[in-house]
């Protein structure tokens, strides 16, 4: 049994808090309780041997998380937990420009950043940007917390109308279309339980 001391590991798809809770739960379930979780990566600070490790990648599969074990593929994770980062809990981010935002917080060139994305992801990082701002329109429009004025001011967009447009084009409805929708999906949901 060969015993590996102090890693960092890369872990594709790990961009939200239910990622990190699974991570550490399997790192735990293999008997790993020292360790350092962040956005797409894992600091594990005491001896882990090559078995566990596999059994690590499996059960990271299960969970459509992945171990990156390729250049083009870790810039790609790192650039997706920057714009989830950015997107989801920061509100300076949207002071600067993108490009900026990620070329500094990468220390990067934005344009070896892009071609790189593009080449890996098979979109680019403007269309990644705009795909997950909507997804986190979605998550609030259904939360009812906020209207759609508080969302586009929450998100930087420039108007809601900006806001609206940029959702018809990715979701095909417009705010309000999708809210009827999800909420009659949520009633449809509460008759079958009845």
């Amino acid at each position: 049994m060969i015993i590996v001391c102090t890693m960092n590991l890369q872990i594709k798809n790990m961009s939200c808090l239910s990622c990190h809770m699974v991570v550490k739960y399997e790192l735990e379930k293999l008997g790993i309780n020292l360790m350092v979780v962040k956005s797409g990566q894992v600091e594990i600070l005491e001896p882990i041997s090559v078995l566990q490790i596999e059994n690590f990648k499996r059960a990271l599969l299960k969970a459509d998380l992945e171990l990156v074990e390729n250049s083009k593929s870790l810039l790609a994770d790192k650039i997706i937990n920057v714009i989830a980062e950015m997107i989801n809990y920061s509100d300076s981010a949207f002071k600067v420009n993108f490009s900026y935002y990620l070329s500094k917080k990468l220390n990067l060139d934005y344009t070896y950043m892009a071609n790189m994305f593009s080449d890996n992801q098979g979109i680019t990082i403007e269309q990644f940007i705009i795909q997950h701002r909507i997804e986190k329109v979605k998550q609030l429009i259904c939360s009812n917390d906020l209207n759609l004025t508080q969302i586009s001011w929450k998100l930087h967009y420039s108007s809601v109308a900006h806001l609206s447009t940029q959702f018809k084009k990715v979701t095909g409805l417009t705010p309000s279309q999708y809210k009827r929708t999800e909420r009659n999906a949520g009633l449809r949901a509460v008759m079958c339980e009845l």
